[in-house]
């Protein structure tokens, strides 16, 4: 079937992890805390092996194709689990997630992948002309996502106002999804162009890391040109090669179809464990929603991101990184609000005052901190304080 030796270990612990979700949470094994644990453990791991599924259709679709796979169905672990929130009416943990995406992303993962990258390897240097159009993209996606809330908190009509918040969130995610769909052709051609003219000393998984991330191109954010990295030696090449994407197309459409089944049940099963387990550790929906689901959501950008700093690879491991809450803004949220009419529920795009602030200020601080060009372990250690003392405040709500 073309599975190498770690693709059958993920396969493996995926499986048991999923099993073992599945037997605690039909079973009330573990009292409240050990099924949420187990099934957020599965969760994460079957978000990895969508990952691993879109990776292996890089090499048959091209990563330009393969980008809109991976905006179709690598979120999708994050995206049942809102709506299965939303069903249950959490709504608290559902906005949360929406903007701890963002903040795990453009904190926490960025911070990490500063701090390691830069104990490693020093000050790290990134393409400027490609830091400037993710973070202008960044800016005007999280600033479409924040007109519903700063409407229906700074209108002048305010109290009118409240009263269209659905209708108003339903106009913008229209709008953000028809930005989406129509920056993929552009994408796609402009991905294909880079393929064409990339240099042979890169490594060949490139075009794969632009699947699990990605690295040059999800959505709109394929506009963004990172430069090339540095060669590798042959040896560590060859390396690569021989862990490139090996699978073929059936089998990695037929996991992808399965994961995505298997995300949906677990998802279930980690929502229904979610509020005991919140009552039982004493934690807020907001926390939960802020922390805990948006980073098993995003397993797969979180691990690829930090590897690629450690790599040196720092264009591509920037825009694995800043792709994700592109595509959380552009995709996701707007996405949720046009489906939780089927879950029974209302999601609107209007966030409390707090998440507003934090989103306005992380977004900010992330824009100055990559327009240099440069990153350094200490710029990500203060990235992944400040993430901490954000989470820090929603634990009590």
């Amino acid at each position: 079937m073309g599975f190498s030796r770690s693709d059958w270990r993920l396969i493996a612990i995926t499986v048991v992890a999923t099993a073992a979700a599945g037997v605690t949470h039909f079973g009330k094994i573990g009292g409240t805390v050990v099924p949420f644990v187990v099934a957020a453990i599965a969760l994460a791991l079957l978000a990895s092996l969508v990952g691993r599924s879109v990776e292996n259709l890089a090499d048959r679709l091209g990563a330009g194709a393969t980008g809109v796979v991976q905006s179709a169905l690598g979120n999708l672990p994050e995206l049942f689990v809102v709506l299965f929130a939303l069903q249950k009416k959490l709504y608290d943990v559902a906005t949360a997630t929406i903007v701890g995406s963002i903040l795990a992303n453009v904190l926490l993962v960025l911070g990490l992948a500063f701090l390691l990258g830069g104990i490693k390897n020093g000050p790290q240097k990134f393409g400027s002309e490609a830091a400037r159009t993710l973070s202008t993209l960044l800016v005007l996606s999280v600033a479409a996502l924040l007109v519903p809330s700063l409407t229906a908190a700074l209108g002048s009509h305010a109290t009118k106002a409240a009263l269209h918040e659905r209708n108003l969130s339903v106009v913008v995610s229209i709008l953000l999804l028809c930005l989406f769909a129509v920056s993929l052709p552009s994408s796609i051609k402009r991905q294909k162009a880079d393929e064409a003219h990339a240099p042979a000393e890169l490594p060949v998984k490139a075009a794969a890391l632009s699947a699990e991330g990605t690295a040059v191109g999800d959505g709109v954010a394929g506009t963004a040109e990172p430069a090339a990295a540095k060669p590798e030696p042959a040896a560590a090449t060859a390396k690569e090669s021989a862990h490139g994407p090996t699978w073929p197309l059936a089998v990695a459409l037929t996991m992808l179809a399965v994961t995505g089944v298997g995300a949906a049940f677990v998802s279930d099963w980690f929502v229904a464990a979610l509020e005991p387990a919140m009552d039982s550790l004493g934690i807020s929906q907001a926390f939960a929603g802020l922390v805990i689901v948006a980073i098993a959501g995003n397993a797969v950008e979180n691990v690829v991101g930090i590897q690629l700093a450690l790599k040196n690879q720092s264009d591509f491991a920037l825009s694995v990184i800043l792709q994700s809450p592109l595509q959380i803004a552009l995709v996701v949220a707007p996405a949720l609000v046009l489906l939780s009419p089927l879950v029974g529920a209302s999601f609107t795009l209007v966030l409390s005052p707090l998440l507003i602030a934090v989103l306005i200020m992380a977004v900010v601080i992330t824009v100055l901190v990559v327009l240099d060009g440069e990153s350094n372990w200490l710029e990500g250690a203060t990235l992944m304080v400040l993430y901490g003392i954000i989470a820090t405040a929603f634990w009590w709500g």
